[in-house]
């Protein structure tokens, strides 16, 4: 064969062309097998809302496993821990004060008159209450005498008509009890001496702590993030410590003035009112409003008592009438006015917080856990944030 009838025969050949002779080409299409549907986990064939439920439900037992644990190691460190948080209390307070002496004084003189000048405030007004309270002393004790004796008359009438004989009882009961356990109390008593020295400590530390807070607060911070965070994670977590911090500074000031504003008007209603002990009441019914909800009611009681045995049941029913006002005006416009620009939360949270506090820590615990709980709040809405 040539090489022309080669290249014909290459050319009779190509696809495309039919060649003469033979059969036409027929593509066999094979039928598609369908395809497996994927198989749905057992777990999405649930319920929606009570798969969703529970994802939020383990999330949630997580969350608390770790606030049981911090506040667990905390009452393990609780000395520590209560100093650290006065010490950053006294920032709060003080560091404005600060900033504004350091623009005519030097950093480290401008916290040293912050400190103490605030020191010798406070102990001018326990000098003035103790000053109070022994200056009324003589008054006060004829006073008392005669309001357990209008109490006992008020308790032989209607309603309760209790006899003499019965009320002789209860007082023997009573002076026997103490009697009886004389020993007992005196023991308790001094093993609170112990209690007394670590409260000393706790408050020397509380000082020596906001001494650095109060001058570089922000240095410590940088050195801490810088220390303890990778790079990539410092933008978040340094804008998130800012936020908490202004969170509890703000919840700070604001329970400041609302305890203020209680007081004051508690002070006028008990002067007006002519309550023995009205100043140290007054001290009290401010230092109480810093657990909320339960301490002013608790104060303003023990006022209600201490009216009612030095000034009568009228007095007393006066007094128990300011409860109810001063409560309303603190939980419908103090707390809302005050806090609304600190701490956004729910009163449902503050009290559940605060019960939840005192179940775990006692009384530290409840003074504590709303602004635990508003710092949390605070650094979850931070780190959520989109960065500018």
């Amino acid at each position: 064969m040539t090489d022309r009838q080669r290249s014909q025969g290459q050319r009779e050949r190509r696809p495309g062309r039919a060649v003469l002779g033979s059969r036409p080409a027929y593509s066999v299409r094979l039928a598609r097998s369908p395809r497996p549907e994927p198989r749905t986990p057992v777990a999405e064939r649930t319920v929606p809302w009570l798969r969703i439920a529970a994802a939020y439900a383990w999330r949630l037992i997580l969350v608390g496993i770790v606030v049981y644990g911090v506040f667990g190691l905390l009452g393990s460190f609780q000395l520590i821990a209560v100093a650290v948080f006065l010490a950053l209390v006294i920032t709060s307070v003080l560091r404005p004060v600060t900033d504004v002496l350091a623009r005519v004084l030097p950093r480290p003189l401008s916290v040293a008159v912050a400190l103490v000048g605030s020191l010798l405030l406070l102990l001018a007004l326990l000098a003035l209450v103790g000053n109070a309270v022994a200056g009324e002393t003589p008054r006060l004790v004829g006073e008392f005498r005669g309001g357990v004796h209008r109490i006992e008359q008020w308790l032989q009438r209607p309603p309760l008509r209790l006899s003499p004989g019965r009320l002789s009882a209860l007082e023997r009961q009573v002076t026997d009890y103490l009697s009886a356990h004389r020993a007992s109390l005196l023991s308790s008593a001094v093993s609170q001496l112990g209690r007394v020295v670590e409260l000393v400590a706790g408050g020397a530390l509380a000082l020596f702590a906001s001494v650095f807070f109060i001058h570089s607060g922000e240095h410590l911070w940088s050195w801490m993030r810088d220390q303890l965070l990778p790079a990539s994670a410092r933008p978040a977590w340094d804008r998130a410590g800012r936020a908490a911090w202004h969170s509890f500074a703000g919840y700070t000031r604001g329970i400041i003035i609302v305890a203020a504003a209680n007081a004051v008007m508690v002070g006028v209603a008990l002067l007006v009112l002519r309550v023995p002990l009205a100043l140290p009441l007054t001290l009290l019914e401010f230092f109480a409003a810093f657990v909320p909800l339960v301490g002013s009611p608790v104060a303003l009681a023990v006022a209600t008592i201490v009216a009612l045995a030095g000034r009568g049941p009228l007095t007393a029913a006066a007094v128990l009438a300011l409860i109810v006002v001063i409560g309303q005006l603190e939980g419908h416009v103090l707390h809302p006015l005050v806090m609304s620009w600190a701490v956004r939360l729910h009163p449902l949270v503050v009290a559940v917080s605060v019960i939840a506090g005192s179940i775990v820590a006692g009384v530290i615990g409840a003074i504590v856990a709303v602004p635990f709980v508003s710092v949390v709040w605070a650094v979850l809405r931070a780190l959520r944030a989109v960065p500018p």
